[in-house]
Protein backbone atom coordinates (compact mmCIF):
# COMPACT_ATOMS: atom_id res chain seq x y z
CA UNK A 1 0.00 0.00 0.00
CA UNK A 2 1.49 3.16 -1.21
CA UNK A 3 0.85 6.68 -0.97
CA UNK A 4 2.19 8.44 -4.20
CA UNK A 5 2.16 12.13 -4.85
CA UNK A 6 3.07 14.30 -7.52
CA UNK A 7 2.12 17.92 -8.77
CA UNK A 8 0.67 16.84 -12.11
CA UNK A 9 1.48 19.58 -15.17
CA UNK A 10 -1.03 22.02 -15.29
CA UNK A 11 -1.88 21.55 -11.47
CA UNK A 12 -1.13 24.15 -8.46
CA UNK A 13 -1.27 21.74 -5.95
CA UNK A 14 0.27 18.47 -5.28
CA UNK A 15 -1.92 15.80 -5.86
CA UNK A 16 -2.39 12.14 -3.98
CA UNK A 17 -3.62 8.68 -4.49
CA UNK A 18 -3.04 5.16 -3.12
CA UNK A 19 -1.75 2.31 -4.52
CA UNK A 20 -1.80 -1.27 -4.23
CA UNK A 21 0.96 -3.61 -5.32
CA UNK A 22 2.49 -7.03 -5.00
CA UNK A 23 6.48 -6.91 -5.10
CA UNK A 24 10.09 -7.26 -2.97
CA UNK A 25 10.21 -3.45 -2.26
CA UNK A 26 8.37 -0.16 -3.31
CA UNK A 27 11.43 0.44 -5.67
CA UNK A 28 10.19 -3.11 -7.55
CA UNK A 29 6.65 -1.87 -8.12
CA UNK A 30 8.14 1.53 -9.96
CA UNK A 31 7.09 0.40 -13.31
CA UNK A 32 3.50 -0.65 -12.30
CA UNK A 33 3.09 3.36 -9.97
CA UNK A 34 3.66 4.97 -13.39
CA UNK A 35 1.51 2.72 -15.21
CA UNK A 36 -0.70 3.34 -12.72
CA UNK A 37 -0.59 7.29 -12.24
CA UNK A 38 -2.47 8.73 -15.35
CA UNK A 39 -0.20 11.80 -15.50
CA UNK A 40 2.97 10.44 -16.14
CA UNK A 41 4.65 13.55 -14.02
CA UNK A 42 7.50 12.82 -11.32
CA UNK A 43 6.37 11.15 -8.34
CA UNK A 44 7.38 10.47 -5.01
CA UNK A 45 6.27 8.28 -2.14
CA UNK A 46 4.50 10.22 0.84
CA UNK A 47 4.34 6.86 3.26
CA UNK A 48 4.18 2.86 2.17
CA UNK A 49 2.96 0.05 4.09
CA UNK A 50 3.63 -3.60 3.73
CA UNK A 51 -0.06 -4.83 4.31
CA UNK A 52 0.59 -8.28 6.57
CA UNK A 53 -1.76 -7.45 9.93
CA UNK A 54 -5.39 -5.66 9.95
CA UNK A 55 -6.81 -5.97 13.03
CA UNK A 56 -7.42 -9.49 14.05
CA UNK A 57 -6.41 -11.17 10.43
CA UNK A 58 -2.91 -11.78 9.19
CA UNK A 59 -3.17 -10.90 5.62
CA UNK A 60 -0.88 -12.74 3.27
CA UNK A 61 -0.05 -13.33 -0.92
CA UNK A 62 -0.59 -16.97 -1.92
CA UNK A 63 -0.74 -18.70 -5.56
CA UNK A 64 -4.04 -18.75 -6.91
CA UNK A 65 -4.49 -22.50 -6.19
CA UNK A 66 -4.42 -22.04 -2.38
CA UNK A 67 -6.91 -19.72 -2.35
CA UNK A 68 -9.47 -19.99 0.55
CA UNK A 69 -12.84 -18.71 0.06
CA UNK A 70 -14.01 -16.65 3.49
CA UNK A 71 -16.52 -14.44 4.27
CA UNK A 72 -14.19 -11.66 5.07
CA UNK A 73 -12.62 -9.70 2.65
CA UNK A 74 -10.10 -6.91 2.93
CA UNK A 75 -11.85 -3.24 2.29
CA UNK A 76 -9.76 0.41 1.57
CA UNK A 77 -11.69 2.78 3.29
CA UNK A 78 -10.58 6.75 2.20
CA UNK A 79 -12.31 9.16 4.96
CA UNK A 80 -12.67 12.82 4.63
CA UNK A 81 -12.88 15.53 6.86
CA UNK A 82 -12.67 18.96 8.00
CA UNK A 83 -11.52 21.35 10.71
CA UNK A 84 -13.47 24.77 11.44
CA UNK A 85 -11.69 27.56 9.89
CA UNK A 86 -9.28 25.77 7.90
CA UNK A 87 -9.31 25.84 4.03
CA UNK A 88 -8.93 21.66 3.74
CA UNK A 89 -10.58 18.54 3.19
CA UNK A 90 -8.24 16.03 5.51
CA UNK A 91 -8.23 12.55 4.84
CA UNK A 92 -7.95 9.23 6.58
CA UNK A 93 -6.92 5.83 4.83
CA UNK A 94 -7.47 2.72 6.72
CA UNK A 95 -8.14 -0.66 5.62
CA UNK A 96 -10.09 -2.67 7.37
CA UNK A 97 -11.22 -6.76 7.27
CA UNK A 98 -14.96 -7.43 7.25
CA UNK A 99 -17.12 -9.10 5.67
CA UNK A 100 -19.90 -7.13 3.78
CA UNK A 101 -19.12 -3.11 2.89
CA UNK A 102 -22.09 -1.93 5.88
CA UNK A 103 -19.63 -3.80 8.24
CA UNK A 104 -16.56 -2.28 7.12
CA UNK A 105 -18.17 1.74 6.73
CA UNK A 106 -19.65 0.32 10.69
CA UNK A 107 -15.78 -0.31 11.41
CA UNK A 108 -14.91 3.08 9.79
CA UNK A 109 -17.57 5.37 12.09
CA UNK A 110 -15.47 4.05 15.23
CA UNK A 111 -12.47 5.97 14.16
CA UNK A 112 -11.02 8.88 16.12
CA UNK A 113 -11.05 10.56 12.51
CA UNK A 114 -14.30 9.77 12.05
CA UNK A 115 -15.56 11.13 15.20
CA UNK A 116 -13.84 14.66 15.52
CA UNK A 117 -13.03 15.88 12.01
CA UNK A 118 -15.79 17.26 11.07
CA UNK A 119 -18.70 20.05 12.47
CA UNK A 120 -22.19 20.73 11.86
CA UNK A 121 -22.55 21.95 8.38
CA UNK A 122 -19.01 19.78 7.28
CA UNK A 123 -19.08 16.63 8.19
CA UNK A 124 -16.96 13.66 8.38
CA UNK A 125 -17.59 11.37 5.42
CA UNK A 126 -17.49 8.08 3.51
CA UNK A 127 -19.09 8.41 -0.09
CA UNK A 128 -22.13 9.57 -1.52
CA UNK A 129 -22.70 6.28 -3.38
CA UNK A 130 -23.54 4.63 -0.01
CA UNK A 131 -25.83 7.07 1.02
CA UNK A 132 -23.28 8.02 4.02
CA UNK A 133 -19.89 9.65 3.61
CA UNK A 134 -16.51 8.07 2.82
CA UNK A 135 -14.87 9.76 -0.14
CA UNK A 136 -13.77 5.91 -1.38
CA UNK A 137 -14.58 2.71 -0.53
CA UNK A 138 -12.67 -0.56 -2.59
CA UNK A 139 -12.56 -3.98 -1.98
CA UNK A 140 -8.33 -4.26 -2.25
CA UNK A 141 -8.67 -7.20 -4.96
CA UNK A 142 -10.25 -5.33 -7.38
CA UNK A 143 -7.86 -2.41 -7.06
CA UNK A 144 -4.99 -5.10 -7.75
CA UNK A 145 -3.34 -5.55 -11.44
CA UNK A 146 -5.39 -8.11 -13.93
CA UNK A 147 -1.85 -10.34 -13.79
CA UNK A 148 -2.08 -10.10 -10.12
CA UNK A 149 -5.60 -11.87 -10.24
CA UNK A 150 -4.83 -14.30 -12.44
CA UNK A 151 -1.98 -15.84 -10.60
CA UNK A 152 -2.69 -15.20 -6.62
CA UNK A 153 -5.16 -14.04 -4.66
CA UNK A 154 -5.19 -12.38 -0.91
CA UNK A 155 -5.57 -14.64 2.42
CA UNK A 156 -7.12 -14.03 5.04
CA UNK A 157 -6.68 -15.32 8.55
CA UNK A 158 -7.28 -14.67 11.64
CA UNK A 159 -4.86 -14.04 13.98
CA UNK A 160 -4.45 -11.34 16.76
CA UNK A 161 -0.91 -9.89 15.95
CA UNK A 162 0.40 -6.82 16.08
CA UNK A 163 -0.30 -3.86 12.98
CA UNK A 164 2.21 -3.03 10.77
CA UNK A 165 4.52 -0.60 10.62
CA UNK A 166 4.06 2.15 9.10
CA UNK A 167 7.01 3.81 6.75
CA UNK A 168 6.18 7.49 6.67
CA UNK A 169 8.36 10.17 4.76
CA UNK A 170 9.33 11.60 1.27
CA UNK A 171 11.16 9.83 -1.69
CA UNK A 172 11.18 10.59 -5.21
CA UNK A 173 11.07 7.64 -7.58
CA UNK A 174 12.14 9.82 -10.64
CA UNK A 175 10.79 10.04 -13.79
CA UNK A 176 12.35 6.76 -15.82
CA UNK A 177 10.32 3.51 -15.13
CA UNK A 178 11.74 0.54 -14.53
CA UNK A 179 11.47 -2.67 -17.00
CA UNK A 180 8.22 -4.24 -16.17
CA UNK A 181 8.87 -8.13 -14.06
CA UNK A 182 6.22 -10.20 -14.85
CA UNK A 183 4.80 -11.61 -11.26
CA UNK A 184 6.06 -14.98 -11.67
CA UNK A 185 9.40 -13.88 -11.40
CA UNK A 186 8.86 -12.48 -7.99
CA UNK A 187 9.92 -14.30 -5.25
Amino acid sequence: MVLLGCTPRGRLTEQHDIFFGTGNSVAGLKSDIYAFWPDGGPLHVDSWREVTQVGAYSISIVPKAEAVETPEKLFFLNLGGYRRGEFEEYHFKMLVVAATMGKAIKASKQTEFYKEWGFKGAESHIDEKYALGVDDMHKVEDLLSDEFKQHYAIRIELNDSIEDEMHIGYFKLGKQALPKRPLDEME
